[in-house]
């Protein structure tokens, strides 16, 4: 079924959770639903396959396996020696449209490129029947994922008959942006160059710094937020707190909820709610998911409501959680945050869609991103804290909160965190996007080496992904063009190479 934004919109809405990272694959999902809408190319050429994965390659005595999804679409390639464009699957599943629509797609078109995408192990439909149980998901992680990567890239080399002269490029966003990166720099010899678009390659416990962003994009002009909005915000979320804690009634009356929030575990998931709004609208701005920054703004600051003063940002706010909810098919925004929990720890694989506990698990043991509100700078509600969002690991895996430390500083020593000293990796980053705090987005080139990073000053999260449009801002239509160029003399390079 396709999700129309509206729809999109509601899963934004009604999905409770303590992880922005797990409202990130939500998003995305909707992001990408729209380019399916979009998609040139009819479906029927794409080919869907399986391969089966060693559960655990790091283990030569288990010979366990799992089957692996992937999508084929031969229909630009130039046999036999045209190039390869690898989608990597990040913390969701795959789409038909992975090899059809967006622009990786566009340059397979020009450089008649054999275009592929491959699953994450444990999302989607590639995963074991009790594959979510605590005890299996030892198996889930990026490392055992870009082994995962190099068994395919064997895979389809037998399967298509191809050699050193198919040239392998690698394209991802957000975590599977990560993943690019992280597979050219773990597997050189098997991918030629990586394009890694929004991607957050260093591991933080505290991601304070994703509020931060989110509060600075709201006041830049260019995209239609200013000073007063921000502060509307800021005295917004305040104004909710303080009714609350003396009329937790009311606030449960005018934002919808299911519950009346009384106790804190229940404030802190309406918070968390309202804040993934604001949050959700500035990470894809203008990218036809959310309303964009500039609407938000306008609901924030709107003088020609007839508010009374003294209740005039909570009632902004409340009118902005009301144009979300009024697309919704629910009765009422859940806030129980033991429902949360129940659904987190439940291990059933349901119709291959879930991933809301699986990426909890690998924020628990790799990653972190934890966007906490402890910090002056960050608008929403201070409630949201380090302590707060860590109790899921313990209560969902058995993962001690003292122990997340050391894992993430794990992951930034095995992949080099953002300085990682890797060669033909692109780098793209929006200045609007509050998780290029976690990329690489300064050149660190070598004398006479291009340039490796490409920031669009006024875009937000994978915006540079999308399939072109007479909309786009003059600078996304510029870092596209930067893209390809890169790509293309990747290409040149390599062809050059294998004449020698």
């Amino acid at each position: 079924m396709l999700f129309s934004p509206a729809r999109c919109l509601i899963l934004l809405l009604l999905f409770n959770s303590t992880d922005a990272g797990r409202i990130l694959g939500k998003i995305k999902e909707c992001v990408r639903n729209l380019l399916l809408q979009k998609a040139k190319q009819p479906l029927q050429h794409v080919k869907e396959g399986r391969v089966h994965q060693q559960l655990d390659h790091f283990n030569r005595l288990d010979f366990s396996t799992f089957p692996q999804r992937f999508f084929v679409n031969e229909a630009y390639w130039r046999r036999p020696d045209g190039p390869v464009f690898l989608f990597i699957g990040g913390e969701g599943p795959i789409y038909e449209f992975d090899v059809v629509a967006g622009h990786h797609a566009d340059m397979a078109e020009e450089h008649g490129a054999l275009l592929l995408a491959l699953e994450h192990r444990f999302y989607g439909d590639s995963i074991n029947p009790d594959g979510l149980k605590t005890e299996n998901l030892s198996d889930l992680s990026s490392q055992q994922a870009l082994a995962d990567l190099a068994v395919f890239h064997q895979h389809i080399s037998q399967s298509f008959n191809l050699s050193h002269r198919n040239t392998w490029i690698s394209f991802g966003g957000s975590y599977s942006g990560a993943l690019s990166a992280w597979f050219r720099g773990k597997f050189p010899h098997l991918v030629y160059g990586a394009v890694a678009s929004s991607a957050p390659v260093k591991a933080t416990l505290d991601f304070s710094a994703y509020s931060n962003v989110v509060g600075l994009s709201l006041m830049k002009e260019a995209v239609g937020g200013s000073e007063k909005c921000l502060a509307g915000v800021r005295e917004a979320f305040a104004a909710v707190e303080a009714v609350m804690g003396g009329n937790a009634s009311r606030v449960a009356v005018d934002f919808g909820c299911c519950q009346i929030p009384k106790d804190l575990d229940d404030q802190i998931e309406l918070m968390q709610n309202l804040a993934d709004i604001v949050m959700g609208t500035v990470q894809y701005n203008e990218e036809g998911v959310l309303m964009p920054i500039h609407e938000l703004c306008g609901v924030m600051t709107n003088k020609s409501e007839a508010y009374v003063e003294e209740t005039e940002a909570y009632n902004r706010l409340v009118k902005l959680a009301q144009i979300y909810h009024s697309s919704s098919e629910e009765p009422c925004l859940d806030i129980s945050h033991e429902k949360t929990v129940k659904d987190l720890m439940d291990t059933t694989v349901h119709s291959g869609r879930r991933a809301e506990r699986q990426w909890t698990y690998q924020t628990c043991t790799e990653f972190g991103f934890y966007q906490t509100c402890e910090d002056a700078t960050c608008p929403f509600s201070g409630m949201v804290t380090l302590r707060t969002q860590t109790e899921l690991c313990l209560k969902l895996f058995g993962i001690s909160q003292h122990s997340l430390p050391g894992r993430v500083a794990f992951t930034n020593t095995y992949y080099g965190g953002d300085n990682p000293h890797t060669h033909r990796i692109l780098y793209v980053n929006g200045g609007v996007d509050p998780w290029k705090e976690l990329s690489v987005v300064q050149d660190r080139a070598e004398e006479g080496e291009e340039a490796q990073t490409i920031f669009i000053k006024d875009t937000a999260h994978c915006a540079d992904m999308m399939s072109r449009r007479v909309t786009d801002r003059r600078s996304l239509q510029e870092a596209r063009q930067e893209i390809e160029k890169h790509v293309d003399s990747w290409l040149k390079m390599a062809a050059l190479e294998k004449t020698v």
